[in-house]
């Protein structure tokens, strides 16, 4: 184990005054310049991310500049190609869908010439009669809604399905042009990055131990593997159980859409917390129009999954990602949604993997002044002489 280094050691006074006011103002300058903020601390990671691939370009003798340049390139080529495939198959795969909802909603078949949704409805009717739950009149109210219903109508809804996934596609394309800026800091960051290095390595040595910047990069680079793992099962889970959902006849159709539904699933779980139950929503909605009984099947699928995922998945896969308390990481999340929304929510435990690793760096070469044992503080006190009382006069005829 290498020797422990010579620590810096903050006063008493720093400690009850200046941290507190810093931490105030640090708070305060959050809120204020919390865009700026955003905008560096995206940069600052995806930097530090793609500096250990820089760095693997310097050592076969690549110049820094030019392998900024490869790596910027590859990166943005990749997140294009993905961006694109990934578009395709939500917009043909959203319209196939609204097609088949209107299809069951409208189209008339055999000589009683019902819909789809009618014949269901008729089902549902019979199986409540069958079970002595007459009481419950399901076919009158929902024919009458049915037929209410025109084929123009379902058109225009699903018409506007169709604008909204379409739109949502158009909207994220003007985003990435957005973070050009983001990208060009970032740039700048990596060209730097040596020179920041080097800084650092000045003001505290390295002490036989890994750089401050190449433990920041060890905590990003594992969560981003964690967080991509966690997507992985997660959304092949939810596409392969959809699937066979579909397949058994359980949730008719499922197996045509499984691919939009895993693919919705693993993006969606980048969000913590409610990712998970925002991801279940569209395919409860398809089993709920395309079935209603089969709306319990997909709740049942997603259930299960969530409970693997909050009891098996997780605890082994992201445990090792981030080594943070529970309720650090918590309160993590409310800060960054509090200062920026969601791309904070995003953002946070990244930033909080970031913090860790410094934490970490900082507290082998910083130290706190204890408040116990500490050297005793002079403190100039006025002593009065005594006051004697006077002698009293029987005594002193007495002597």
């Amino acid at each position: 184990m290498a020797e422990r280094g010579p620590t810096i050691q903050i006063p008493r006074w720093i400690q009850l005054v200046g941290l507190p006011v810093l931490a105030v103002l640090a708070w305060a300058m959050a809120g204020s310049l919390g865009h700026v903020l955003f905008l560096f601390l995206t940069a600052a990671v995806i930097a530090f991310l793609l500096n250990t691939l820089v760095r693997d370009l310097e050592r076969i003798r690549i110049p820094r500049g030019l392998g900024v340049a490869v790596v910027y390139l590859s990166f943005a080529a990749a997140i294009v190609v993905a961006f694109v495939a990934l578009v395709t198959v939500v917009v043909a795969e959203v319209r196939s869908a609204s097609d088949r909802v209107e299809t069951y909603l409208t189209e008339q078949h055999g000589q009683s010439h019902r819909t789809d949704a009618e014949r269901d409805i008729v089902r549902l009717q019979h199986w409540l009669d069958a079970h002595g739950l007459e009481g419950i009149k399901v076919r009158e109210q929902g024919t009458d809604w049915l037929d209410s219903i025109e084929a123009k109508d379902v058109s225009k809804y699903t018409g506007k399905v169709v604008d909204f996934a379409q739109g949502a596609a158009i909207s994220i394309v003007s985003l990435l042009f957005s973070l050009v800026l983001v990208i060009v800091i970032s740039i700048y960051m990596l060209l730097d990055m040596p020179r920041l290095e080097r800084a650092i390595d000045r003001r505290f040595p390295p002490h036989g131990g890994k750089p401050l910047t190449l433990r920041i990069e060890a905590a990003l680079a594992g969560y981003v593997k964690g967080q991509l793992l966690l997507s992985t099962i997660i959304g092949g889970s939810a596409g392969a159980g959809m699937w066979a959902l579909g397949a058994t006849g359980l949730v008719p159709g499922a197996d045509r859409y499984a691919l939009l539904f895993g693919v919705w699933t693993g993006v969606i779980e980048v969000i913590p917390y409610i990712g998970p139950w925002l991801s279940a929503i569209p395919p409860a909605i398809y089993a709920l129009v395309v079935h209603p009984v089969s709306f319990l099947w997909v709740a049942a699928l997603f259930v299960f999954i969530y409970q693997i995922e909050g009891h098996v998945v997780v605890p082994n896969v992201m445990a090792n990602a981030l080594r943070l308390h529970p309720l650090l990481v918590i309160f993590g999340l409310l800060a960054g949604g509090e200062i920026y929304g969601l791309p904070g929510i995003l953002l946070a435990l990244p930033l909080m993997a970031a913090v860790r690793a410094i934490w970490e760096f900082l507290a082998e070469r910083v130290s706190l002044e204890p408040w116990s044992g500490g050297r005793p503080v002079p403190v100039e006190v006025e002593v009065e002489a005594p006051v004697s009382p006077p002698d009293d006069p029987l005594k002193a005829e007495s002597r």
